[in-house]
C-alpha cells in the first residue's frame, strides 16, 4: 500500500502538471478565438470560458500538431535512434571497464527495453532500474559490478549533459541577460552541475575513505556493509582506468548535440523561428530538470518548461506551438519505446532474462574481489 501511494501521488502530480499546462493554453486559444468573434470573453461566466477552452483549444493544439512536414517528423525519428545507438556505445565502453564484453546486439536489445520501460517510470530515466536488473541477470558472480555498470553510465550521461547545459551558457551570455525564466533555471542546472560533479569525483576518485583508513571497516559492518564497499570499489575501477571518462564523455557531448538537433528539426518542420546557439542551451536545460523523478517519463515538467523557456517575449514562441513541440519530441522517444516493447515481448523467450556468463579476462575478474 505504501509503495502504491509512493506511485500514485507522483503520477497525479504527472496529471496536474498537464492539466495545468493545457488549460493555461487553451484558454489563450480560446479567449483569441472569441476576441475574433467580436465576443467580450471577460463578461463570459467561468464554466462557459472552461467550455469553450477545451471545446476549441484541443482542436487548435492538433492543428499545430499536424503543421509538422513529413521530412523533419523522419529525420528527427532518425536523430532519436542516434542517441540510443550513441548510448549503446558508451555503457558497452563503461562495461568493458569490468571485462564485460556484451555483444552489440544484446546490448541494443537491453537499452531498447530500457527505453520502453523509461516511457512509464518516473523521471527520464526511470527504465534504468530495468536495464540494472537486465544486466544483473547477464553474469554469475560479478552482479554487483554489472549494476554499477548502470550508474556509472546514467551518471556519466547526466553529468555530461550538465556540463553541456553549462558550457553553452558562455556563449548566450546576452540570452540570460534578457531571458528571466531561462536565467533562474540556468542557475538551478548550475547547481545540479556542482553536485553532480561533486558526486562524480567521490564516485570514481575517492572521498572519505582516501583520508580515513577505518572508512572502509565502518561500512562493512553496516547492513549490507560488504555489498555497499564492493560497489564502492567497482566505481573506483571506473575513475583508475586511464581516459575512460574522457572517452565516455565524448560519446555524451556527440549523444548531447544529436539530442538538440532533432529539436532543431521539429522546429523547422513546424515553421519555429528560434536561435540556433539558444536551443544548444535550452534544450540540454529543459531534458537536465525533466531528469528529475517527479513524474513518469517526465511528463508534465518537460511540457511546462518548453512553454516556459519559449513563450513569452524573448524567444516568442506561440504557446501552442511550443506544446506541440514538446508532444512531438516525446512523440519520437515514445516510437523508439515502442520499438523497445515490442522486443521485449518478441525475445523475452528465445533471449531475454538468460543466465550467462560474459566473457572476462583473468585479470578483470581477479581486479574485484568475489
Amino acid at each position: 500500500m505504501n509503495r502504491a501511494w509512493k506511485i500514485g501521488w507522483k503520477i497525479l502530480v504527472c496529471v496536474a502538471l498537464l492539466g495545468w499546462i493545457f488549460h493555461a493554453i487553451f484558454l489563450n486559444e480560446a479567449r483569441a478565438a472569441a476576441g475574433q468573434r467580436g465576443v467580450d470573453w471577460d463578461r463570459l461566466p467561468r464554466a462557459e470560458q472552461w467550455s469553450q477552452a477545451w471545446t476549441h483549444g484541443p482542436h487548435e493544439l492538433w492543428a499545430q500538431v499536424s503543421l509538422i512536414q513529413t521530412g523533419p517528423l523522419l529525420l528527427s525519428l532518425l536523430l532519436m535512434a542516434m542517441t540510443i545507438v550513441l548510448g549503446v556505445v558508451r555503457w558497452r565502453m563503461v562495461l568493458r571497464v569490468h571485462g564485460f564484453d556484451l555483444p552489440w546486439t544484446r546490448a541494443a536489445e537491453i537499452s531498447l527495453v530500457a527505453h520502453f520501460f523509461n516511457s512509464f517510470l518516473l523521471g527520464s530515466t526511470g527504465g534504468d532500474l530495468m536495464k540494472a536488473y537486465y544486466a544483473a541477470r547477464e553474469t554469475h558472480h560479478k552482479k554487483t559490478e554489472a549494476v554499477m555498470t548502470v550508474f556509472a553510465d546514467r551518471l556519466i550521461g547526466l553529468w555530461a549533459m550538465l556540463l553541456f547545459a553549462g558550457l553553452m551558457m558562455v556563449p548566450n551570455l546576452s540570452l540570460l541577460t534578457a531571458h528571466h525564466r531561462l536565467r533562474v533555471v540556468a542557475l538551478v542546472v548550475l547547481a545540479m552541475l556542482a553536485a553532480c560533479s561533486a558526486l562524480a569525483f567521490l564516485a570514481f576518485r575517492g572521498g572519505v575513505s582516501k583520508g580515513w583508513s577505518g572508512a572502509r571497516d565502518w561500512l562493512r559492518r553496516l547492513p549490507q556493509g560488504e555489498r555497499i564497499n564492493r560497489s564502492l570499489e567497482s566505481c573506483r575501477e571506473f575513475g583508475r582506468r586511464p581516459f575512460f571518462l574522457t572517452r565516455t564523455m565524448a560519446v555524451s557531448m556527440a549523444l548531447n548535440a544529436f539530442c538538440v538537433l532533432q529539436i532543431l528539426v521539429l522546429c523547422r518542420g513546424l515553421n519555429i523561428k528560434v536561435p540556433i546557439l539558444a536551443m544548444f542551451l535550452i534544450v540540454p536545460i529543459i531534458i537536465c530538470i525533466s531528469a528529475i523523478p517527479i513524474t513518469p517519463s517526465g511528463l508534465g515538467v518537460r511540457e511546462n518548461l518548453f512553454v516556459f523557456l519559449l513563450a513569452g517575449p524573448v524567444m516568442q514562441v506561440p504557446p501552442t506551438l511550443a506544446l506541440a513541440l514538446s508532444l512531438l519530441a516525446y512523440a519520437g522517444s515514445l516510437f523508439w519505446s515502442i520499438v523497445g516493447g515490442i522486443v521485449y515481448v518478441t525475445f523475452r523467450e528465445k533471449h531475454h532474462l538468460t543466465e550467462k556468463e560474459l566473457e572476462q579476462t583473468p585479470s578483470d575478474v581477479a581486479g574485484v574481489a568475489p
